[in-house]
């Protein structure tokens, strides 16, 4: 182990590790999809690092604005209005779309603080103190954003903030065995019948938001069945309720549009995002907030607040990101290329015993291996780690959850730079398949 790796392990906690066992890998030098290690081995960079660089590395227009907004105001605190903090606001908000016209945004620091802000505004304008949100769901890992997260990542934040419930969400793959589903329209009819079970149990006029990941992430890549999130809207609007939709993951093209919400027939009150609006450059999140809503603090005083909210520069960072966006044809490059990754990963799923199911939209995918197709049994960890430690000796780096391994690359990513990292995962799967049953 080199010394900086040693240095690492010494004076670092590195996340969601026992701490070890590890063995970082030393990066040097990242450009484009690629990263390199010290030893001057290249990485496919295939999960966005946390599906965060959606413009990959070294981005010089990203750089460069940070860069100027470092010399011309690094920080000033929230309170005051800075050209950069107006410009910001606008920009996004007319990003959003029409759902989101007339209103407003919170900037914060992460996707965490982004949810954690966003139950208060749910509770701050209800006035209710429940919130709901799916099981199989990941939201943060700070403690409000822990308790709202739905999968195991909860645990050791329990027992949580009072007043969290969670719900079965869609996931059509994994549903209970008795059920059967011959179409999308029943597996849409199925989970929403979960969601308004959930609603009346815990007091309709009790609850003051439903969060929902628009696509699962990490915990699936599951797109909403078609009438789903609409159903979801019109369920909240019934009762009252605040939908917040998380696009932390899922924002800013990755599943081909600016946010996932707008390829569903759903007009959600609340958006959360983070990690593609700034590319990993530097910290960003936000809370968007429909006009009513932000109306309703005109009088009544909003009881958030950051120390970091509306930061120049990580302001700066996301108008950089956006006008790549649009520079470099991202909505186009993603439908042309999502479609490529599509063909390959169903093409795969036709060769592979190992692969349960490949599940996609945008560049946004996850494979999930399983032991047997018949039972659908999952794979330990222990295996799950060997796997993803295979395919990052063969310079395909990404991370897995569970049996699922994540395979969303920066979206700047070409046809042939794609094609040749799935080679590799394809190799991968060869030596999967004989540990099935």
């Amino acid at each position: 182990m080199s010394e900086i790796a040693e240095k690492s392990k010494l004076y670092n906690l590195h996340s969601w590790a026992a701490q070890g066992a590890l063995d970082p890998t030393v990066v040097t030098r990242a450009e484009g999809i690629y990263f390199w290690d010290e030893d001057g081995k290249r990485y496919y960079d295939m999960s966005s690092q946390l599906v965060n660089s959606n413009l990959g590395h070294g981005n010089r227009a990203l750089i460069e604005a940070i860069k100027n907004q470092a010399e011309s105001l690094p920080f000033i605190g929230p309170g005051y209005a800075l050209d950069v903090r107006s410009s910001a606001a606008e920009k996004i908000v007319r990003f959003a779309g029409p759902a989101f016209e007339g209103g407003k945004v919170f900037f914060t620091n992460a996707g965490a603080d982004a949810n954690e802000n966003a139950i208060k505004f749910c509770k701050e304008y209800t006035g209710r103190w429940k919130i709901l949100s799916m099981y199989n769901s990941y939201h943060g890992s700070s403690f409000g954003a822990s308790s709202l997260t739905g999968e195991a990542r909860r645990f050791s934040a329990e027992p949580g903030v009072p007043g969290f419930f969670h719900f079965d969400g869609p996931y059509a793959y994994r549903a209970p065995e008795q059920v059967h589903f011959e179409t999308e329209a029943d597996v849409t009819s199925y989970y929403l019948g979960r969601l308004h079970e959930a609603i009346i149990r815990e007091g309709q006029d009790l609850i003051a938001g439903i969060f929902m990941e628009t696509v699962v992430g990490s915990n699936g890549v599951l797109a909403p069945p078609t009438g789903y999130l609409a159903g979801a809207q019109e369920l909240c609007n019934k009762y009252g309720i605040m939908l917040v939709l998380d696009e932390v993951m899922a924002g800013f093209f990755r599943t081909g549009t600016r946010f996932a919400f707008h390829q569903f027939d759903v007009k959600p009150d609340i958006v959360t995002f983070a990690k593609g609006s700034t590319c990993g450059y530097v910290p960003l999140g936000g809370v968007l907030l429909k006009k009513e809503i932000a109306d309703f603090f005109d009088e009544n005083k909003m009881w958030n607040g950051l120390t970091y909210s509306a930061h120049p520069m990580g302001l700066a960072a996301m108008i950089a990101a956006l006008n790549e966006y649009e520079r470099l044809g991202i909505e186009a490059n993603v439908k042309k290329l999502g479609g490529v990754l599509a063909e390959v990963l169903n093409d795969m799923t036709a060769r592979h015993v190992s692969i349960g199911q490949a599940r996609y939209i945008g560049l946004f995918s996850q494979v999930e291996l399983v032991k047997s197709r018949h039972t659908k049994e999952k794979f330990d960890a222990p295996t799950i780690a060997k796997v993803v430690r295979l395919l990052s000796g063969k310079g395909f780096a990404t991370y897995s959850n569970e049996s699922g391994i994540m395979v969303a690359p920066p979206l700047i990513i070409t046809e042939q730079e794609l094609r040749e990292a799935l080679a590799i995962f394809d190799e991968v799967l060869d030596e999967v398949d004989k540990l099935t049953n």
